[in-house]
């Protein structure tokens, strides 16, 4: 019995040969141009010059002492949590749980910060940052043990973590951590300024561990066996097998880190900027980190570079929101357009799309 041939579709999307480096940059540079101009389309089309607009984003971000510390406040908890799904992303598990890894890491240090107060600040702080590591690390173990004990699928497990995070906090403001003195409101009480983290040029000093945290980042994943081994289970882990790594050892490993990672960006959050626990102490933080980091390509040095301009226009966009009355729906649109022909860049540097006739590989995405 014959059968029709099958019909070739009117678009393909086929694998690239293999860019230069200079051609990579220039795609991205187009990229960047791009969104700036169908930005500025949108932009005229509700009525302002964008021109004038881009010039408040970015001066908005740097315009007084203010603006730049904020800017890199806000960054801080972005280059962390960056950090910690890059861990997990070079071994191609999704963790898409960054977020509620954050707030449990903030939990943890936060029982300190309301309980114990009374130490001694330094080591109070190290509590704290112990705390938050422990407790991120520990929302992180649980999808990679659910993964490696009956391989479900850790994106729904991850991002179904989440929730469970935001609903502890809920119980927590409404239950045993109630503010008391709230006058009827469901709050935790702001910490004691004890528990507070200290400032260094006006900003509190989580972001000289930012710092400190992708340069243990890049030298985690480039030059230590655990970092190499992380790199092999990415790429096949019947090879990481075959070349006798314990390959649910690592996972393991690594998801307890990526998640430790995470959770010290919510000790930080907790601790440094909102002095107190809330139900938004991660702020979409989480998600955000997942865009970032693969605009950074999984590099350490790259998510500082990539969650400034972040902050920037995250921080511009406020400022346009207030200077000229924009709605914030406007403001996210616009955010939104640049970020598409950013994101839509990384795509087309890896694939391509070919007409139906046309050549191509056939081993296609």
């Amino acid at each position: 019995m014959s059968t029709a041939p099958r019909r070739e579709p009117l678009l393909r999307v086929v694998s690239r040969p293999e860019k230069s480096p200079r051609q990579v940059l220039l795609l991205r540079l187009e990229s960047v141009l791009l969104s700036l101009a169908a930005g500025g389309i949108f932009i005229l089309l509700i009525g302002y010059n964008p021109f004038e607009i881009y010039a408040t984003i970015l001066s908005g971000a740097f315009r007084s002492k203010m603006a730049v510390q904020a800017t890199v406040k806000y960054a801080v908890p972005l280059v962390i949590a960056s950090l910690g799904v890059t861990l997990a992303f070079r071994m191609r598990f999704w963790n898409i749980g960054a977020e509620g890894q954050i707030i449990m890491g903030a939990v943890f240090a936060s029982y300190f910060a309301l309980f114990h107060a009374g130490w001694n600040h330094w080591l109070l702080i190290a509590v704290m940052l112990l705390a938050g590591a422990l407790g991120g690390g520990l929302w992180g173990l649980i999808p990679a043990l659910c993964k490696v004990r009956w391989n479900t699928n850790e994106t729904l497990l991850t991002l179904m973590l989440n929730y469970i995070a935001l609903h502890i906090v809920s119980y927590l403001r409404d239950g045993p951590w109630r503010d008391m003195e709230a006058a009827g409101f469901s709050k935790i009480a702001r910490f004691d300024k004890n528990a507070a983290l200290d400032k260094v040029l006006g900003v509190h000093f989580g972001w000289i561990i930012a710092l400190l945290l992708a340069a243990a980042v890049f030298v985690y994943l480039g030059r230590t066996k655990q970092g190499y081994e992380i790199a092999v289970v990415g790429e096949s882990q019947e090879t990481a097998r075959y070349a006798g790594m314990n390959v649910r050892r690592i996972i393991l490993r690594t998801m307890a880190l990526s998640g430790a990672v995470c959770g010290l960006g919510g000790m930080i959050q907790a601790t440094g900027a909102d002095i107190t626990l809330t139900t938004a102490v991660a702020g979409g933080v989480g998600f955000t980190a997942i865009i970032v980091a693969w605009l950074a390509q999984l590099n350490a040095p790259m998510i500082l570079v990539v969650s400034i301009l972040f902050s920037v226009l995250e921080k511009g966009a406020g400022v346009v929101q207030s200077t000229y009355g924009i709605s914030s729906n406007c403001a996210a649109v616009l955010q939104g357009i640049i970020l598409f022909f950013i994101l839509g860049c990384e795509f087309f540097v890896r694939y391509t799309v070919v007409p139906r006739g046309k050549g191509g590989c056939r081993n296609a995405a």
